[in-house]
């Protein structure tokens, strides 16, 4: 469900989660290119979250913004 959301809105989303996420580097972003599995393993390497904490900020992330 993630992937559908964020390859559909890449390029909208690609800011807010600049934003949001400001330790992700532009490259980073690149790489990503809407895939959720990407983001969520992005996340854990910068922040150290574990795969449950990356994918509910995604999710969280999503709700907020796409309300």
């Amino acid at each position: 469900m993630f992937d559908d959301i964020l390859k559909g809105q890449w390029k909208q989303f690609r800011g807010r989660v600049k934003e949001h996420w400001g330790r992700l580097t532009d490259d980073e972003l690149d790489q990503i290119q809407g895939r959720s599995d990407v983001l969520i393993g992005k996340l854990q390497e910068k922040y150290g979250y574990t795969h449950e904490e990356a994918e509910r900020e995604v999710r969280d992330f999503l709700n907020r913004t796409t309300m």
